[in-house]
């Protein structure tokens, strides 16, 4: 499956993005879906991943304020990001992964080439 993440941009801390993540192929509906980030100089994390039925898991830094959806007639995952803060400035993945709920990146097997999202205080 090939992936392409985009709707990153530059936001004030407080403010929102939704980030997509476009999926190609025919079975978009039987896999799970996440989002992870990478800030310079750390490594990646985990943000949301939600399963082909729609549960969702979600890091315990985004909780309550980050959403993860998915569309599966358009083969699209969505990030809505709310009550952005500085650091959340990073550059976001979409994924796609094995199992019910990944969250570890070895849990996943094709990545998009990521959005960066930049949040200024």
């Amino acid at each position: 499956v090939q992936l392409q993440a985009y709707g990153g941009g530059l936001v004030q801390a407080g403010g929102s993005l939704r980030l997509s993540c476009a999926a190609s192929g025919r079975t978009f509906s039987s896999y799970p879906m996440g989002w992870f980030r990478q800030a310079p100089g750390k490594e990646r994390e985990f943000v949301a991943t939600i399963s082909w039925s729609g549960a969702t898991s979600y890091a315990d830094s985004v909780k309550g304020r980050f959403t993860i959806s998915r569309d599966n007639s358009e083969k699209t995952v969505y990030l809505q990001m709310n009550n952005l803060k500085p650091e959340d400035t990073a550059v976001y993945y979409c994924a796609a992964g094995r199992g019910l709920l990944p969250q570890e990146k070895d849990e996943f097997y094709s990545w998009g080439q990521g959005t960066l999202v930049t949040v200024s205080s």
